[in-house]
């Protein structure tokens, strides 16, 4: 059970690449639409989702889309083990001390030898495959979420924006993806 819907649960998908695990969280499985379902694909954060970091808003998104499908009609969390955009809790780190020096997000991966943006969505596909799940309304910002849905024929009904707190911890963060990224966010750039 979770806070905002007691009726949940969850399935766990091991990769046959590596250690990764990754987790299906499927909230009100009753009233999921079969037709079009609910969609959040969420890449794990240490710092947002548990600390409540403010220099993201990964813990902000992962907890507005509870609260979405919470109200309308469930839906399946996709809660990939993909730490930093795919670069792991340790690069993350360093890369976060690059940005403290000045370096922004893209930047200081850069520097550590990283692209833009590691994550393989084609998983989110499998997983979804899996779960015979072939029409969705997906929460996101991140248009290569849904262009790596879509290559594997999973179709699009709608897209739901999630809407983060600025502040000024992550202001430069959501400037730098908004600007250097095809990341769909509405900031003064």
């Amino acid at each position: 059970p979770l806070p905002k819907n007691e009726n949940s649960n969850f399935k766990i998908f091991k990769s046959y690449i590596g250690s990764d695990k990754h987790v299906a969280i499927i909230i009100n499985p009753k009233k999921i639409n079969k037709k079009s379902v609910n969609l959040r694909i969420h890449s794990a954060c240490f710092t947002g989702d548990i600390f409540h970091s403010l220099k993201c808003d990964c813990g902000e998104q992962l907890n507005q889309s509870i609260t979405y499908m919470s109200k309308n009609n469930g839906g399946i969390i996709l809660y990939l083990d993909q730490e930093g955009r795919g670069i792991g809790l340790a690069n993350k780190m360093r890369a976060y001390s690059l940005q403290s020096r000045g370096l922004d997000t893209i930047d200081a991966d850069h520097n550590i030898g990283f692209l833009d943006d590691e994550r393989d969505f084609s998983v989110a596909s499998k997983i979804l495959s899996l779960l015979n799940v072939k029409l969705v309304n997906i929460i996101t910002n991140n248009p290569l979420k849904m262009s790596a849905i879509k290559k594997a024929g999973i179709k699009i009904k709608n897209q739901v924006n999630t809407k983060p707190t600025i502040n000024k911890y992550n202001k430069n963060y959501f400037k730098t993806r908004v600007k250097k990224t095809s990341y769909r966010l509405k900031i003064a750039v």
